[in-house]
């Protein structure tokens, strides 16, 4: 088609159109049909007639053959339009009345055509806004929700069809927070409903920003308890939320029956036989901010081998201390060394400043396994042996590991049985050898960059002069090779010249002798170089004979002009078929020869 639309080329009646019918801007589509004509025409071969078709706020282009018919036309629109043939009045034909059965070719038609659709017979198409909202369905949103507690963003698509109740389950497999925990921020006022669209909701398009926290759970009286837990089992029962145990709801078998067990008032610090650390991290850090505030040691997310790079691989100025905490859920000290010693603000501000701190919860037989195993991978045997003595009560430990050129070096175990002050001297304690250790790292790493740097800037040097010497080497062969080619084209020249003397020498008539009876001519004839050369002619020769002769003598007459004295003349621009007689070259007659310019 020449008006622009993306002719689609389809089997018999044309494809289906993609262009939406509520569209605020007109569609374009096409359809493309072969139509054989019941009878076979061979006078000739069959135009190709382009036909756009406006009907409402859609443009149809349609390419067939002259020998199609009216109602070949109106068949291809009823696939693309959905509107039924006998509903339709095809209007816009430049000549007369047309049915169905009119052949296009009787109507002599350009080969560009615009027609329009009538349907009188049908009602108008319903509002926009429906097939807005029809369109906004079928759109991806990007929903990027933050988790507050631990400032983690997720980048999530989600079609609009999708309900506000899916998005908080997906958000709940990622943050581990229940949705009826969820504390929502950035959710449009019209979205009121979890059962409501995306596309209904209001979001932004494309993207839209979400954040999302767990909600605070207040001490409840019993009664608050026992009422709050029933409702709880009502929804999970009805809408099939994702449940978890009812201690995330402020009730438990313990307070059911008068007993207080803070195990089972916590949910898990980390999955058990999580497969991912730095999931099991993302966890962690999450409970621990839900149990203990916020105001806590920034908790490295990712695998301990990753902990070990990030304190101890880059430069030595950069380097850091790794301290390692290890939970312990069933410690009568855990909550007291979590809420006043790592929560203590000087010891949070100490370790964000001088430490990488990475957490292990040691609470479940498979994770405590799974980190003796890393610990004797990492730190060898006698270490993993001696947390492995640890009794439950002397947990929670805090491990200072530093870095060393050959292994990794624990400078210190610490129980949880201490006080604030304690616990900062002995962190400083392990920064002080940690500060020597640094020091000399960061000077040997000065001197090995200084030696380093010579070696670089000896070996630059080295690379110019090679460049250069290679560059001049490369210069003079070129030089030389040129100077042989030069002197080869010389020598061939002076080869040509010398054949060419040859063979003029050998063509000239012999020299006639002083006592012959005919006339002759003695021409006495001065080189540029002062020398002389004489020679007697015939006086009928030609003076084509004497320029022979002295090209014979290397001085070619396309080189040299012939000169006479009295009176002074060019010979060489004489006629050179006339004799010596003619040109008054007799009986004698001395001559120079002069480099042309």
């Amino acid at each position: 088609s020449e008006y622009g639309g993306e002719t689609l080329h389809g089997p018999a009646y044309g494809s289906t159109s993609h262009s939406t019918a509520a569209s605020s801007t007109p569609s374009s589509s096409s359809a493309f049909r072969h139509v054989v004509p019941s009878r076979q025409i061979v006078e000739r071969q069959p135009r190709m007639l382009d036909f756009r078709v406006e009907y409402r706020d859609r443009n149809v282009d349609v390419v067939l053959e002259d020998s199609s018919t009216v109602g070949d036309i109106k068949h291809i629109l009823e696939n693309e339009l959905q509107i039924p043939a006998s509903k339709m009045l095809l209007k816009g034909w430049k000549t007369g009345d047309v049915d169905d059965s009119t052949v296009l070719k009787t109507l002599h038609l350009p080969k560009n055509n615009s027609l329009y659709v009538l349907t009188p017979d049908l009602p108008p198409p319903s509002s926009s806004h429906s097939g807005a909202l029809q369109e906004s369905l079928n759109q991806n949103f990007m929903l990027i929700v933050t988790h507050r507690e631990v400032q983690r963003e997720y980048n999530l698509n989600f079609s609009g069809s999708s309900s506000i109740q899916e998005v908080k389950r997906n958000v709940y497999d990622l943050t581990s927070i229940p949705v009826r925990h969820q504390l929502w921020e950035g959710w449009p006022p019209s979205a009121t409903d979890d059962s409501m669209t995306l596309a209904a909701a209001g979001l932004t398009f494309p993207c839209h920003r979400l954040t999302v926290g767990r909600r605070s759970s207040p001490v409840q009286t019993r009664e608050q308890s026992e009422e709050q837990c029933t409702d709880v089992h009502m929804v999970s029962d009805s809408d099939g939320d994702d449940f978890e145990d009812a201690t995330e709801f402020g009730v438990d078998d313990g307070e059911m029956f008068g007993v207080a067990s803070s195990a089972l008032r916590k949910s898990p610090m980390m999955p058990e036989n999580a497969e991912n650390e730095g999931d099991a991290l993302l966890q962690f850090t999450a409970e621990f901010s839900s149990r203990y505030g916020d105001c806590h040691p920034v908790y490295f997310i990712g695998s301990l081998e990753a902990a070990f790079q990030e304190a101890f691989y880059g430069k030595a100025r950069d380097r850091k201390l790794l301290a390692i905490y290890l939970h312990h859920d069933e410690s009568v000290l855990t909550n007291v060394f979590c809420s006043q010693m790592l929560c203590a603000e000087s010891i949070v501000s100490y370790l964000s400043q001088n430490f990488i701190t990475w957490a292990w919860d040691m609470t479940k037989e498979a994770n405590r396994a799974r980190f003796l195993t890393m610990c004797t991978r990492h730190f060898g045997s006698v270490v993993a042996q001696t947390i492995r003595t640890q009794k439950t009560d002397q947990f929670p430990l805090f491990l200072i590991i530093m870095g060393k050129r050959s292994s990794n070096e624990v400078l210190n175990v610490i129980q949880g049985n201490t006080t604030v002050d304690e616990l900062m001297m002995r962190l400083m304690a392990a920064m002080e050898i940690f500060s020597a250790q640094q020091q000399e790292d960061i000077k040997d790493e000065d001197e090995r960059e200084a030696r380093e740097n010579v070696k670089r800037e000896q070996d630059e040097a080295y690379r110019i002069s090679l460049e250069a010497d290679r560059a001049k080497r490369e210069a003079h062969e070129r030089e030389m090779a040129e100077q042989f080619r030069l002197e080869q084209i010389r020598k061939e020249q002076e080869e040509e010249r010398e054949a060419i003397r040859l063979s003029l020498e050998q063509s000239l008539p012999p020299e006639p002798k002083e006592e012959s009876t005919e006339s002759v001519s003695k021409l006495r004839i001065r080189t540029p170089s002062g020398e002389f050369f004489e020679r007697r002619f015939l006086a009928s020769s030609k003076l084509q004979v004497v320029f022979d002769f002295v090209a014979s003598k290397g001085y070619p007459w396309e080189e040299y002009k012939l000169l006479g004295t009295f009176p002074r003349r060019d010979v060489t621009q004489l006629d050179p078929n006339k004799s010596l007689l003619e040109v008054k070259l007799y009986p004698q007659e001395t001559l120079f020869l002069e480099a042309k310019e």
